[in-house]
């Protein structure tokens, strides 16, 4: 029989391209369902590093991508929103979350594909509600799995008729080394370690492959996932760059260790194919599910030994505390918009964090007339400047990305609240002019009126923070304390400037102290003006 080359290869690509954009698709349609419990896990179950195995393993289940996860963890850690072991656990835990796609290709469920394609199809194209949309993406997405793994069967089905192709892979259960080989360079250039073993699962079941053959294929993927976080860390930090070598380290090993065992290893897995009466494909799966999760109850308990080595491999200490932004970190946009949407509001706080410390020295400069505090301030304006513009860039980019409209609307409403932080920095900066023009002209402020400054200062102040902590929190009963609160301040400004020309009526003060105690406090009350803002953002849910 006369082999069509071409048109076999032209199959085998189709089918394999399918595959990955239906895995993609399929991981979309989960993301956008679990978003907001994707920022939840990572914030809530990363404290210490078991949750962040069964994080991880949440994560790769709806993102479909362990190489994608890692690079997620990767660049948390690049914003100090974990520690290098929460990362090692979420590294183990995305290991395990990859035998997800191996399991449900396992139940082969090839004969309903099309069906599910077009129950997807129907879903994305007849609906209007966007969960149902969603489910669409899903349902498509494992129906295009099963449809591309039969064209890839179909496909690879002549090959069989090629004896020197047989007896190739008829060798490979005698040479692991060189099927590790080949998994790890196929799995770096698919970049899909699922597609790899999908396609380990289709050679098994039409007997081209033999178990012992298709293991050491299977461990070499592993390796190769690897490939996608080792270049997400070139440049970064050094503990992302740990976090890298941490997941090179975990594969690696065990792998070595399946190795040595690979043949008592394939003999339980035979038995439990014969036993439990597996079809092909879930032998497949699950040798590749005992391989991670062996490895991870192996390893776990070294967690703190692999986090030691890693450190020791790549030794040195991070720059300390930069005037910058901690958590824009872009490889995180791509991977997962939910969670970049989480960063971006911890960037938002961090800048807010900047706006409460400028405003403070800024007073302090005009107590205590020490320079030190009007550097401070200019350091700080210009920092908030700075993360300013970075979070609206990062917004802006991240604005590409597919979004639900309630994401799409905290977006917008964090980049119109960021404008608020920044301008809350202006007015500190603005209140440094001030003083320095009361020391320019040798003025000093009466008693009474450095009293109604520090009685409104310490007001305004502490509604900042209280602001801050009423959008960390979501409490919109302090938000709206803060919005009767920012009516208090208009009074008080009204009320001291009635003081105040009755002062100055008295030859109390002079004229250009009246001036400067005039512009102090229409500064903060223009600062009352946007914490009014943000406040009223989160009594709508908006931020």
């Amino acid at each position: 029989m006369t082999i069509n080359w071409q048109e076999m290869a032209f199959h085998f690509l189709g089918g394999l391209g399918l595959f990955l954009f239906s895995i993609k698709y399929m991981g979309d349609g989960l993301q956008q369902v679990a978003g907001e419990r994707l920022r939840f896990y990572i914030d809530k179950y990363t404290s210490n590093p078991l949750l962040g195995i069964l994080v991880g393993i949440v994560m790769t289940a709806l993102i479909q991508s362990s190489s994608g996860v890692t690079v997620i963890a990767v660049g948390l850690v690049m914003a100090n929103l974990l520690t290098l072991k929460q990362a090692i656990g979420i590294v183990m835990g995305a290991n395990i979350g990859t035998t997800v796609t191996s399991i449900l290709i396992g139940f082969n469920l090839g004969a309903y594909a099309l069906p599910m394609i077009f129950v997807g199809a129907t879903l994305l194209f007849f609906t209007n509600k966007r969960h149902l949309n969603n489910l669409g993406r899903i349902v498509f997405g494992i129906g295009g799995i099963f449809f591309s793994l039969t064209i890839m069967s179909d496909a690879m089905a002549p090959l069989r008729d090629v004896s020197s192709f047989q007896s190739y892979l008829a060798t490979l259960g005698d040479k692991p080394i060189q099927g590790v080989f080949i998994g790890t360079i196929l799995t770096a250039i698919i970049q899909s370690s699922a597609a790899i073993i999908g396609i380990l699962q289709g050679l098994y079941a039409e007997s081209l492959l033999q178990l012992q053959g298709a293991i050491p294929i299977l461990l070499g993927s592993n390796i190769g996932t690897c490939i996608t976080v080792v270049l997400a860390a070139i440049g970064a930090n050094i503990a992302a760059k740990r976090v890298a070598a941490a997941h090179v380290l975990f594969n690696v090993i065990g792998t070595v260790i399946f190795i040595i065992l690979l043949t008592p290893f394939t003999h339980i897995m035979q038995w439990l194919e014969v036993t439990l009466k597996l079809s092909p494909e879930m032998t497949v799966a699950l040798a590749h599910g005992s391989f991670n999760v062996t490895n991870t109850i192996f390893l776990f308990p070294f967690i703190n030994f692999l986090a030691y080595l890693v450190t020791k491999l790549i030794p040195g200490e991070d720059e300390g505390v930069k005037y910058e932004s901690l958590y824009l970190e872009r490889i995180v946009i791509s991977q997962s918009p939910a969670i970049a949407i989480g960063n971006a509001k911890k960037e938002f706080l961090h800048l807010g964090s900047y706006a409460v410390k400028s405003l403070s020295h800024a007073y302090q400069y005009l107590i205590t007339s020490d320079t030190q505090e009007a550097n401070k301030v200019t350091t700080y304006e210009k920092t908030i400047n700075t993360i300013d513009d970075e979070l609206t860039r990062y917004l802006i980019e991240l604005s590409r990305e597919e979004l639900s409209p309630s994401e799409s609307d905290v977006l917008g409403n964090l980049l119109d609240a960021s404008r608020d932080l920044e301008k809350i920095g202006d007015h500190a900066f603005r209140l440094v002019e001030v003083v320095n023009q009361i020391n320019h002209h040798h003025t000093r402020l009466s008693a009474v009126a450095m009293q109604e400054v520090d009685e409104i200062h310490s007001l305004t102040l502490q509604m900042i923070k209280d602001v801050l902590q009423a959008i960390e929190a979501s409490d919109s009963y302090l938000a709206q304390k803060l919005i009767d609160q920012c009516q208090q301040v208009k009074s008080l400004e009204r009320y001291y400037r009635k003081k105040h020309i009755k002062r100055l009526n008295n030859e109390q003060c002079t004229p250009q102290a009246g001036v400067s105690f005039i512009d102090m406090i229409s500064h903060y009350s223009r600062v009352s003006d946007h914490v009014l803002n943000l406040a009223e953002k989160v009594t709508m849910g908006q931020i």
